[in-house]
């Protein structure tokens, strides 16, 4: 695994430690990390501070060549609104730790061009069911159900 993606399950563990979903982002360009963030739904009382948008926050403002050379790094398959947010700012490739759990748009995302590599990753895949079994309640308002 790469050095994005353990920055991403970092992000997500620090989450989980503050109280929220543990769902990690990374934004990575030229080599390095710009961006980073985690759910924050919980610990905000936010409506829509999941990991991408909390990590494309963060990072703050690029100019759009940028956007269209950066990788984004998530622990989990982006939902619509996270996928929504990759195509506005036109970033080509998304990293995704599992998508097991839950799985987004994929097939939309690629359909607009951007190339997804999935990892499929245990480490991933366990924070998520592990978290869920304890909170199922809160997983569920979290994806919409």
């Amino acid at each position: 695994m790469d050095k994005f993606m353990r920055a991403a399950i970092a992000e997500a563990k620090l989450g989980l430690a503050e109280g929220g979903i543990p769902i990690g982002s990374v934004l990575a360009l030229d080599g390095e990390i710009v961006g980073r963030g985690h759910n924050r739904r919980v610990q905000n009382l936010s409506p829509i501070l999941h990991a991408e948008m909390d990590c494309l926050e963060n990072t703050g403002r690029l100019t759009a060549a940028d956007s269209q050379r950066a990788t984004i790094y998530t622990t989990l398959s982006p939902c619509d609104m996270c996928s929504g947010a990759i195509l506005l700012y036109g970033i080509p490739k998304v990293v995704i730790g599992e998508n097991r759990t839950f799985q987004g748009p994929e097939a939309y995302l690629r359909s607009r061009g951007v190339e997804l590599v999935q990892l499929d990753d245990d480490e991933c895949y366990r924070m998520m069911q592990d978290f869920i079994r304890a909170h199922p309640t809160l997983w569920n308002e979290d994806i919409g159900v």
